[in-house]
C-alpha cells in the first residue's frame, strides 16, 4: 500500500509539472512562425541583430569556442521563450552572450517565433556536429568523465539530485513542449549554464527548477554531466525513432 501511495504521489507531482509547464508555454507551444523569414534573419540578421549563424553556425549546431549553444531542433517553444526572456530582461547572459539581449530586442515577437520555427526546421538526419572533447581539453579547459556523467543523467544521486532524464527525456533528447533538448548540446554551453543556474546568475527557469537542481551539483558533477550529454546518442539501442520537438 505504501509503495502504491508513493507511486501515486510521484505521478501527481509529474502531472503537475507537465500541466504547469504547458500553461507557461502558452501560445509558444504552437509553432506559428514563418520559416522563410526566420531563415532570412538567421542568415542575414535584421537591424541591430546580426545574423544568428555568425555565432551559432550555418547549421545551427553552435560553437564551443564562442560558448554559443546549438539551436537546431532543441524545441520551438524553448527558443521562443529564451528570445522573449532576453528581449524583456528576464535573462541577462555574460561573456560573449551578453550581446543577446540587444539582438533579441531588435526582433519583433513574430520575428522571434519565425527564427525559432526556422532553427527547428533544420535537418538533423546527417552526422551531428558534436563537441570535440579532446580539442576542448587540449585548449586547457577541464573535461569531465562521461561514465560518471551518465550516472547523473540517467539515475541521479539519491538524496542529492534527480536524474536529468526525469524531465529532459532519455539522454537529454527533450520532452516537448516543456523541456528542451540538452543531449548533443555544446559542452561549453552546458557547463556555463549549469554554473549560472547554480550561482543564480540565470533565473528564468520555471519555478526555479534548474536552480534547485544545480545548487546540489559540484564542479565535477557539472563537468561530468556536460561531458556525457554533449556526446549522448538521441535514441535507445534498437530504437531509431527520433523524438519530435516541434510541438
Amino acid at each position: 500500500m505504501r509503495k502504491s501511495l508513493i507511486k501515486i504521489s510521484t505521478g501527481l507531482a509529474l502531472a503537475t509539472i507537465v500541466f504547469s509547464g504547458s500553461v507557461l508555454a502558452g501560445e509558444e507551444a504552437v509553432m506559428n512562425g514563418d520559416i522563410a523569414n526566420g531563415k532570412k534573419i538567421f542568415t542575414e540578421g535584421k537591424g541591430a541583430a546580426v545574423a544568428c549563424m555568425t555565432c551559432h553556425g550555418p547549421t545551427g549546431w553552435g560553437m564551443d569556442a564562442m560558448g554559443a549553444p546549438r539551436l537546431a531542433n532543441i524545441g520551438y517553444p524553448y527558443v521562443v521563450k529564451q528570445l522573449t526572456d532576453l528581449a524583456e530582461g528576464r535573462r541577462t547572459p555574460s561573456g560573449a552572450g551578453a550581446v543577446m539581449p540587444v539582438f533579441a530586442q531588435a526582433l519583433t515577437p513574430q520575428d522571434r517565433r519565425d527564427v525559432a520555427a526556422y532553427v527547428n526546421s533544420l535537418p538533423i538526419d546527417g552526422p551531428p556536429e558534436l563537441s570535440d572533447l579532446n580539442e576542448i581539453k587540449a585548449s586547457g579547459q577541464p573535461v569531465g568523465q562521461r561514465y560518471l556523467g551518465e550516472v547523473l543523467v540517467k539515475y541521479g544521486v539519491l538524496g542529492k539530485v534527480s536524474a536529468c532524464q526525469s524531465c529532459h527525456g532519455y539522454n537529454g533528447r527533450g520532452a516537448a513542449p516543456i523541456f528542451p533538448v540538452i543531449g548533443q548540446q555544446k559542452y561549453t554551453y552546458l557547463v556555463n549554464q549549469l554554473h549560472n543556474w547554480r550561482e543564480a546568475s540565470r533565473t528564468n527557469d520555471p519555478y526555479g527548477m534548474m536552480r534547485a537542481i544545480a545548487k546540489n551539483l559540484t564542479d565535477d558533477d557539472i563537468l561530468n554531466a556536460a561531458a556525457f550529454l554533449a556526446l549522448a546518442p538521441r535514441t535507445t539501442a534498437g530504437n531509431s525513432r527520433v523524438p519530435d520537438t516541434t510541438h
